[in-house]
Parts: structure tokens; sequence; C-alpha cells
């Protein structure tokens, strides 16, 4: 049966890593899986990422959140339903809890305006892993990463602040779908932790 999974959490709490080992795993144990990601994961969510992204435009919070959904909207037609309906395992790095902790939390934008685009989507993950990192550790992956910050990552650290406590907010408001994962570990304890939280609520063989 296909599984909607989703991976959350701050700048650099290692999300796009444990997707991968994730969908390695899963792959492993013989399951057809796709791995994607938000914003994009389909051709015009890709373009709206790098206008989200890039940093050289500054959107006004209200119009920033809406352009998230309008990307998610093109990704669930185009990607995500497509590989649910063909019975494939999804693994999504970020989906709508992103827009929530950054766009509701991090930004202030009305957290019932994105609770209700949120209703329009018709999408729920059957699980949701939420990546729990210290600010210190997060700062410190961050630079060690190098390379150019997106238009996130050069927000300041009360943004930062304001979106972690916004996941850990999501998650207790929602234990039945979202799992906290503390992700100060090495990256092959947080997989271990995950892929246990996953034999736990998804029924996944113990040989993982």
């Amino acid at each position: 049966m296909a599984s909607f999974i989703t991976l959350e959490g701050g700048q650099g709490a290692g999300k796009s890593t444990q997707a991968a080992l994730l969908a390695d795993a899963l792959v492993a144990l013989g399951l057809p899986v796709l791995r994607t990601r938000e914003p994009g994961g389909a051709p015009g969510a890709e373009t709206l990422r790098g206008l989200l992204l890039s940093g050289s435009i500054e959107w006004s919070p209200l119009a920033e959140t809406l352009l998230h959904f309008a990307a998610r909207a093109e990704h669930i037609a185009k990607t995500i339903r497509p590989a649910l309906d063909a019975g494939m395992w999804v693994v999504c790095d970020r989906f709508y809890d992103s827009t929530m902790a950054y766009q509701g939390y991090g930004r202030r934008v009305d957290r019932g305006v994105i609770a209700s685009l949120i209703g329009y989507l018709g999408i729920l993950p059957d699980l949701t892993l939420v990546l729990d990192v210290s600010d210190e550790i997060a700062v410190k992956r961050r630079i060690l990463r190098g390379g150019d910050m997106d238009r996130y990552e050069r927000l300041d650290a009360a943004f930062h602040t304001r979106v972690r406590q916004g996941f850990r907010t999501l998650a207790t408001a929602e234990p039945a779908r979202c799992i906290v994962i503390p992700a100060d570990m090495p990256r092959e304890e947080v997989h271990a932790a995950i892929m246990q939280a996953l034999r736990a609520r998804l029924s996944l063989s113990p040989a993982t």
C-alpha cells in the first residue's frame, strides 16, 4: 500500500540527507519510491522555487505564501497524486507544514488563512517526520555546508527560532500524523530513529 511521507524542519536539520537515506531504505525493501521536494517537484513548481529562494525579489509575506501554495498545487497535480495513484511511496522533503512554520510562525502570516489553503489541497501526509535541531547545531551545519545561502537562510536568528517553535507546535497538535525526531545526532543515528518510527507507524519489516 502506497504511503505519503513528509520530512519537515528548519534550515540545517538534515531533511534532504534523511529524505535520500529513507528513500534508499525503502527501495532496499523492494518498494517503489518517488523522492521529491518543495518548493519544487514539478517543472512549474521548480520555476517558482527559483523565484522564492533566490532573494532577487523581496516578496510580501502573503504573496510569498501564495506562491508556495501555487507551487504545491502544481506539485500535487503533476507529481504526487500520479505517483500515489500508481502505488508508489512518496518521500517529500518539505510540504505544507513548512509553509505554516515559515510563513505562519516565521513571517507572521495569518495562520487561519494558511490552514484554509491547506484544506483546499485535499491531501494529507500519512506520516510527517519533524527533524528538530538546536539553533547552535543548525548554524554550524549551514556554515559547514558552504555555498550561497538562500533567502530564508539569510534571515535573522529570531526568525529561525520562531520557525523551530512553529514546527514543534504543529507536531504537538497532530501526534497521530507527526513524529518529532531529535536531529542533533549524527546522520546515521537520525536515520535509525526515522526507521524505527516508520516500523512503528507503517508496519515496515524490522529487517530495515
